[in-house]
């Protein structure tokens, strides 16, 4: 019988990522797929010793080095650790969604500046504020949620959070204020669109429902799909929860593409569970 591991975090103390894991795995027992869910911590990655394998494992976090470590062993690992590393740092997505030519957010991606060093007197960052002009949004390069997303609205705002951000990756983003507290979840299974919803909030610049934003079933347009698609495509996610706003006219922009992203919501509004989805994708790849 064909088995596998659903990995989630363990040192994340909310349920939302064990509620994960149970979805994906029960997507899989209904498969009839041996599961066992493993916190990322439960597997030692010692590697002089050999350990019993599964016939693949989903990778439903950013341990990155634990998803290497599984497909050096043989281990199929959905995503591909090196989609959800180059996913996971928001600024080499974005480098990997332009050189594709894709419709998104005017994006500036900022120098490596040591934490205890300061460019701010260099006339850097005078040319970043004349080119996306304010507001912009600043993006840390590692968040999820929404966190760690900033609106910078003066000058006073921008030069507070760039001295801040030293040593850390992040960008600088042209806001769009056509999609203001408003945006678009795509969940997409092996280039097919499985599930969509609407995200607003009256409260947030973000729409994210973790952040305060609802969420509503939504009809795709053709160029809402494929856009989605190909930003998905764009960076070799099998799984991906691609995030679109709404530019001029509501011609749709990438806003970011999701490698693990989460789908209860999704199921919650919808009525879809991407998990069935999943797991047909890895057994017909397997076969």
């Amino acid at each position: 019988m064909t088995s596998c591991w659903v990995i989630y975090n363990g040192s994340l103390v909310s349920d939302k990522f064990a509620d994960q894991a149970r979805l994906v795995a029960g997507a899989a027992e209904r498969a009839g797929i041996t599961v066992k869910i493993m916190k990322n911590y439960e597997t030692i990655m010692d590697l002089s010793v050999n350990l019993s394998i599964p016939d693949f494992a989903v990778l439903l976090d950013k341990d990155i080095l634990l998803g290497y470590f599984l497909k050096s062993r043989g281990v199929p690992v959905y995503n591909d650790p090196a989609v959800i590393d180059l996913c996971d740092n928001k600024a080499t997505q974005y480098v990997q969604l332009a050189a594709q030519n894709l419709p998104m957010p005017r994006t500036i991606v900022a120098p490596k500046v040591y934490p205890s060093f300061s460019i701010k007197d260099s006339g850097y960052f005078e040319k970043v504020i004349d080119r996306l002009t304010l507001p912009m949004i600043i993006k840390e390069g590692h968040g999820s949620f929404g966190m760690k997303v900033y609106l910078i609205e003066t000058k006073a705002q921008f030069y507070e959070k760039v001295e801040s951000l030293r040593g850390v990756d992040f960008v600088f983003q042209e806001f769009i204020e056509t999609s203001r507290g408003r945006d678009i979840r795509v969940n997409i299974v092996g280039g097919k669109i499985v599930a969509a919803m609407y995200r607003h909030s009256e409260t947030d610049f973000r729409a994210n429902i973790t952040n305060g934003g609802v969420a509503s079933p939504i009809t795709l347009t053709s160029s809402q799909q494929q856009l989605a698609l190909t930003a998905a495509h764009a960076v070799g996610a099998i799984f991906a929860g691609v995030d679109l706003l709404f530019g001029e006219n509501d011609e749709p922009l990438v806003c970011e593409v999701n490698a693990a992203a989460h789908i209860r919501n999704i199921l919650n509004v919808t009525g879809i569970n991407v998990a069935d989805a999943m797991i047909a994708y890895i057994l017909e790849d397997l076969s």
